[in-house]
């Protein structure tokens, strides 16, 4: 019944022509929903048990999209690095997950979405690890009384998988060069501390949420990608470029390894795509859901034909790397406004990022920042242009407030990740010797090699 009343209003809305966005049309079957749901079930419930059961099924289904997009940011970075340090590729993305989930198990999560504020709006914490003590399967926890769409451990889980992704971004942008160690620090401390604390400011309810207008990032062009992109951008600055990147002044290309592996590795990460923005609806909501999913896909396509256009015409011939990293380009520029912009624009967002993420490699290449497989172009630059673009093709948001919201995590989240590095080469080191970084860091950091006996050194 509550099915049916949902898919009528939604049928109705359409009929009428008007346009309403997701958030509006989902405070108004929300009102529907508690009416009836408050005769049927108690003021306490505002879904029946066959409908949240529904709902947390979808966002269970997301987190396992989600976590499918970290063995892609895997694959993606081994294939566009050397053989000589695919090993060390692979096990940085392996931990990172996990780094990832126990540092949000720890305290991120109730960084990111605090009960108690101690400076409101900007920063607050409820305390350190999960479930606030209560029985796994207290009513509170695992019914429509904590979320119409999911369960508190759902909740912890789905957000948990975006705290590692933010990660995830610095590890290709610093690759063949990184020491291992000082990495997984600066990982911990950064997914630990920073990524929730910047998160709570809009999706914790924080300060950038507070206007008449709030900002808007749906699924994390800022909140996830900038905030990984600024971090990388920082990591590739205080480490240096790979020794024969940059030589008399010329840039020397140095090629990827593996264009299968890649290929294979932004497929993974477009289909995971389909969690990171179809999970943040926060329910199984049909057209919600399914609008969600056909701007993401427009604009991945999108990206893939804008970088086409741009390599072709540049390069003078049609790059494979620049497409797939065009695809990607399209998908974050997307994801901050996925719920709110039409099908035409989410094409235009894809086609400009897209287009943008080639211009945008040949300039970090110009500016000497070596960055192996393109992040601060796919992650930081479209993940800015995505936020920017909700408040250009969104009739609802401010481009004003867009900006001001881009702004206040640039100057927050690179100092602070600049920082972190700094230190970290100044105390431990973070770049392994030139010995070790041409021979490749499969052998010197992990004594192993990813394809053995592929590989030959003399005693001379």
């Amino acid at each position: 019944m509550i099915w049916s009343l949902e898919q009528n209003l939604l049928n109705v809305i359409n009929y009428e022509g008007v346009h309403m966005s997701v958030s509006k049309l989902k405070k108004m079957l929300a009102f529907a929903l508690i009416g009836l749901a408050g005769l049927t079930f108690g003021a306490e419930e505002t879904v029946s048990p066959e409908m949240f059961t529904v709902n947390n099924t979808w966002m269970m289904v997301c987190i396992f999209l989600v976590f499918t997009m970290h063995l892609g940011f895997a694959t993606v970075e081994t294939g566009l690095t050397r053989a000589k340090n695919a090993t060390n590729i692979l096990f940085k993305n392996t931990v990172i997950v996990a780094i990832g989930l126990l540092t949000y198990t720890l305290m991120g999560f109730n960084l990111m979405y605090p009960s108690d504020w101690l400076v409101k709006g900007f920063f607050g914490f409820s305390g350190f690890g999960v479930g606030n003590g209560l029985p796994w399967d207290d009513p509170s926890l695992v019914t429509s009384a904590y979320n119409t769409g999911y369960t508190y451990w759902t909740d912890f889980l789905f957000q948990g998988m975006f705290a590692a992704t933010a990660a995830t971004i610095v590890s290709g942008a610093v690759a063949e060069r990184v020491k291992l160690l000082p990495f997984l620090i600066f990982c911990a401390i950064y997914v630990m501390l920073i990524y929730p604390w910047v998160g709570s400011w809009v999706w914790g309810g924080g300060w950038l949420m507070s206007g008449e207008v709030p900002f808007h990032d749906f699924a994390g062009s800022t909140l996830v990608h900038s905030v990984g992109g600024w971090a990388a951008l920082a990591g590739i600055i205080v480490i240096g470029p790979r020794y024969g990147k940059f030589v008399n002044g010329q840039i020397k290309p140095i090629l990827g390894h593996n264009l299968p592996l890649l290929t294979i590795g932004v497929f993974l990460l477009w289909l995971g795509w389909f969690g990171f923005n179809g999970g943040s609806v926060l329910s199984a909501d049909p057209g919600g859901v399914s609008y969600v999913l056909v701007t993401t896909s427009l604009a991945a396509a999108a990206g893939i034909i804008g970088a086409m256009i741009v390599s072709w015409t540049v390069q003078k011939k049609p790059d494979l790397t620049m497409v797939l990293n065009g695809c990607l380009a399209g998908l974050v520029g997307i994801t901050a406004g996925a719920d709110c912009v039409s099908v035409k624009a989410a094409i235009a967002i894809g086609l400009i990022c897209g287009a943008i993420a080639v211009f945008s490699v040949m300039m970090f290449d110009k500016l000497r920042l070596d960055d192996p497989v393109g992040a601060t172009s796919v992650h930081l630059v479209c993940g800015i242009l995505g936020t920017l673009f909700v408040g250009i093709f969104s009739a609802e948001y401010s481009f004003l407030i867009q900006l001001k919201g881009v702004v206040s995590y640039g100057v927050v989240c690179f100092p602070i990740a600049f920082l972190i590095f700094f230190v970290l080469k100044k105390t431990v080191g973070i770049r392994v010797s030139e010995e070790e970084e041409l021979k490749g860091l499969d052998i010197g950091e992990h004594g192993q090699e990813a394809y053995a006996g592929f590989q030959f050194f003399t005693n001379s």
